[in-house]
C-alpha cells in the first residue's frame, strides 16, 4: 500500500473523551483536523453518500467547485460509485465558478477539470449538470449570472475547498455576505496562482471569472469547507477563529448554522488547539511536547528558557504541566539541554567523539549520504550549508533529483540558451525552438523536444551548483526523472510502483546511512510530498524484502525556502557560519533559469536565495533568544526515524 507522509505524534491535546464543545472553544465554524487530507475527504464521502442513499424521491442537489482540494474527495467518490455504493442519477451537480471568458472544451476551463476529476467517472445524467458559461457574450452575461443565481439557491449540500487568503469560488478579498453570482475581475495575486494552469503565462490567464456569490452560498442547508496544506493555515484559522470580515471572505460563511470546516494537521496548525492545546484541555506530556510548551511561554514572556519562572508557568494557563512533569526550574534546565543538544556542526557525526548526546552517531566514518531533492534545487535552497558541511568533512555524499524540474523552465531561457549555442558555434536551433514554442496550446502538454531541453537546463545547472563546492557531478549526482513528473504540464500523472523502483534501484547501490529528504506538506498533490511518499515507499519495501542495511538506515526531513520545522519538533539544528551562507547562495545562483522569478506560486516577492537567508537566520534568531549561542544561520531537521 502507497505510503501516505505524515509527521511523528510528539504529544498533544487529549480529545479522547473531552466534549465537543470544549474542544471547539476557540473556534466559530468547527474544525475537523485530521492527519491529511485523505482520511478526511473519506468522512466527508460518507456523509455525502449517505446523503443520496436516503433521498427517497426528488433530485439531491450538490454544489461543488474545482481546484487541488477537492481532488482526494472526487476520487474516493468515483471510487464507490465503482464499487456499487452510490449513485449519482438521482443528484443535481451545481458548480459554483468558471472563468471569463472561457469555453466549456478548453483545456484550461473548470468546465472541463470537473468533468475529468469527477463527472466523467460517474452516471450523473447531464440534464443534472449546471455549470458557469464562461462563453455568454458580455451583453449578456449580468441577466445570465442573475438566472444561475435561481438555480444555485438552496443546494442541500455546498462542498467548497478554501484559498490561501480564504477566497471560496472565486469570491476573493473585499468580497461582501450581500453578494450574488456575478462577474469578478480576478486580482493580480489570483492570476499569478491561476496562472499554473496555463503554462504559467500571465498573458493569456483569464482576468475575470464567474462565480456564485456569498449570500447564494449562505442560502444552501449544509456547507462543508475543506482546506489542506499548511499554506491553508492562515486562512483555516481566520475562518474558524477570526472575525467576519470581507478580508477573508470564507469568514462571512460563520453565520451559517450548519457549516463544518476540515483541515489536515497542517493546514490546522495555527489554531489554538494546535498552537497552545493547554488553553483547551488536558494533553500528553512527551518530552518534545514540553519543550513545545516552553517555547510558547518564552515567546509570550519574551524571556530565554533559564529565565522563566513559576508565576510564567501559572500566569499562562501551564499549570498541568507542573503537576505531571514536575519543578519549573528543573523544566526550564531538561528543556534548555535537550535544545542545545539538538546543536550540532558535525551533521554526520562526529569521529572520535562521545557521541551520547549529540543527533548523530560517530560511527560509521566516513558515512554514505543520500541526499533526495524533489526539484534540481531544492537540495541548495533547502540544506544547502548541511551538505556542504558533509561534503567539506569527508562522507560519500550523493544527491539524486527525483523530477526534471522541466515545467519551471521559461521559455524565454531556453531561447536564451539556443542563442548562446548558436554563438559558440554549435549549430543554430533558434529559430526551430522558437517554433517549437509559438506551437504551444495553452492547457495543453508542451512539446516533449521542448520538455527535453528544458530539463538539460536544469540538469547543467544543478551540476554546476554541487561542482561549486566539491562534489564530483559525474559520479555523486544523479538525475531519476521519475515518471510521475513527465505529464509535460501542471497536473502531473499518479505516482505508481514505477517511481518507487528508481529510488529503490539507487538506494540498493548506495546503501546509505542516512538520508535526506523534503518534509514539506504544503500540497497533498504537490511534487515534494508526491517525491517523499515515493522514497518511503521505496526504503519500506527494501526493509521488507530483507535488505540489512536499511534496517539501520535514518531518515531526516528539511524543509523548503518559505517554511521552517517549529523549534518543538527539531531533531538537529546544523550552524552555518558567514562563509557558509555565502557558498551557499553562490550555489543557488548557478540555477540561472530559476533566477529573479517567483516559480513557486503565492504573492511573496522574494527569490528563493532571499527566503532560504532570511529562514535560517531567523531560526538563529529564535535560539539566540531562548538563551542558546549567537550563530549567523541555523539549518534545522526533524528525524523521522
Amino acid at each position: 500500500m502507497a505510503k501516505h507522509f505524515t509527521l511523528p505524534y510528539e504529544g498533544g491535546l487529549i480529545t479522547e473523551n473531552l466534549p465537543a464543545g470544549i474542544l471547539h472553544t476557540y473556534e466559530k465554524i468547527w474544525t475537523h483536523v485530521y492527519p491529511e487530507s485523505r482520511p478526511a475527504s473519506y468522512v466527508i464521502a460518507d456523509y455525502i453518500v449517505e446523503s443520496i442513499n436516503a433521498r427517497k424521491e426528488g433530485l439531491y442537489r450538490l454544489g461543488v467547485t474545482t481546484g487541488a482540494t477537492p481532488v482526494s474527495l472526487y476520487n474516493e467518490l468515483a471510487r464507490r460509485y465503482q464499487a456499487g455504493k452510490v449513485s449519482f442519477r438521482n443528484v443535481e451537480i451545481v458548480s459554483i465558478d468558471e472563468y471569463y471568458p472561457a469555453s466549456a472544451d478548453e483545456a484550461r476551463s473548470r468546465n472541463r477539470r470537473l468533468f475529468e476529476a469527477l463527472l466523467d467517472k460517474v452516471d450523473v445524467l447531464p440534464e443534472n449538470i449546471h455549470i458557469p458559461d464562461g462563453s455568454v457574450p458580455p451583453d449578456q452575461v449580468s441577466q445570465y449570472c442573475t438566472k444561475f443565481d435561481t438555480l444555485a439557491r438552496g443546494l442541500d449540500l455546498l462542498v467548497i475547498g478554501v484559498g490561501e487568503q480564504g477566497q471560496v469560488g472565486f469570491n476573493e478579498a473585499g468580497s461582501n455576505e450581500k453578494t450574488r453570482t456575478h462577474v469578478v475581475r480576478l486580482s493580480y495575486p489570483s492570476r499569478k496562482r491561476q496562472a499554473k494552469f496555463f503554462n504559467k503565462d500571465l498573458s493569456v490567464t483569464p482576468d475575470k471569472a464567474i462565480t456564485v456569490g456569498i449570500s447564494t452560498m449562505l442560502t444552501a442547508r449544509k456547507i462543508v469547507l475543506m482546506a489542506w496544506g499548511e499554506e491553508k493555515a492562515a486562512a483555516v484559522k481566520a475562518i474558524s477563529e477570526g472575525p467576519m470580515t470581507p478580508d477573508c471572505p470564507a469568514s462571512l460563511l460563520q453565520r451559517h448554522d450548519h457549516i463544518s470546516l476540515y483541515a489536515d494537521e497542517t493546514a490546522a496548525s495555527l489554531l489554538t488547539r494546535s498552537v497552545a492545546p493547554w488553553l483547551v484541555g488536558p494533553c500528553d506530556w512527551t518530552p518534545k511536547f514540553v519543550r513545545k510548551a516552553v517555547v510558547w511561554l518564552c515567546e509570550v514572556t519574551g524571556k530565554p528558557i533559564l529565565k522563566l519562572t513559576e508565576k510564567d508557568y501559572l500566569d499562562n494557563n501551564l499549570s498541568e504541566l507542573l503537576e505531571k512533569v514536575g519543578a519549573f526550574d528543573k523544566i526550564n534546565i531538561d528543556v534548555f539541554n535537550d535544545l542545545q543538544h539538538t546543536i550540532t556542526g558535525w551533521p554526520g557525526g562526529k569521529p572520535n567523539a562521545d557521541d551520547s548526546t549529540r543527533p548523530v552517531k560517530a560511527t560509521p566514518f566516513p558515512k554514505t549520504v543520500l541526499i533526495l531533492s524533489p526539484h534540481p534545487d531544492d537540495d541548495v535552497i533547502s540544506m544547502g550549508g548541511t551538505f556542504i558541511r558533509l561534503v567539506s568533512q569527508g562522507h560519500n555524499v550523493h544527491v539524486a533529483y527525483q523530477t526534471s524540474g522541466n515545467v519551471a523552465v521559461h521559455d524565454d531561457v531556453v531561447l536564451q540558451h539556443m542563442d548562446a549555442a548558436f554563438q559558440l558555434g554549435f549549430g543554430d536551433k533558434f529559430d526551430h525552438v522558437k517554433k517549437l514554442i509559438q506551437g504551444k496550446i495553452p492547457g495543453e502538454a508542451e512539446p516533449r523536444e521542448l520538455l527535453q531541453m528544458k530539463g538539460a537546463i536544469r540538469r547543467s545547472e544543478a551540476r554546476g551548483a554541487v561542482r561549486s563546492f566539491g562534489l564530483d557531478d559525474a559520479s555523486n549526482a544523479h538525475f531519476l526523472n521519475l515518471p510521475f513528473y513527465e505529464s509535460g504540464g501542471i497536473k502531473k500523472n499518479p505516482r505508481t510502483q514505477a517511481d518507487v523502483d528508481i529510488i529503490k534501484a539507487l538506494m540498493a547501490e548506495l546503501k546509505p546511512h542516512m538520508i535526506f529528504m523534503a518534509g514539506d506538506l504544503a500540497d497533498p498533490h504537490g511534487t515534494h510530498r508526491v517525491c517523499t511518499e515515493a522514497a518511503l515507499d521505496a526504503l519500506d519495501q527494501l526493509r521488507e524484502e530483507g535488505a540489512p542495511w536499511a534496517a539501520q538506515t535514518h531518515v531526516w526531513l528539511y524543509r523548503g525556502a518559505w517554511m521552517e520545522w517549529e523549534l518543538a519538533r527539531v531533531d538537529m539544528a546544523v550552524p552555518l557560519s558567514p562563509d557558509e551562507v555565502v557558498m551557499k547562495r553562490h550555489a543557488i545562483f548557478r540555477h540561472l533559469s530559476q533566477k529573479d522569478i517567483v516559480p513557486f506560486p503565492g504573492e511573496d516577492p522574494r527569490e528563493f536565495w532571499q527566503r532560504a537567508e532570511e529562514r535560517t537566520t531567523n531560526t538563529a534568531r529564535l535560539y539566540d533568544q531562548l538563551g542558546m549561542a549567537e550563530y549567523q544561520a541555523i539549518e534545522v531537521f526533524l528525524k523521522l526515524f
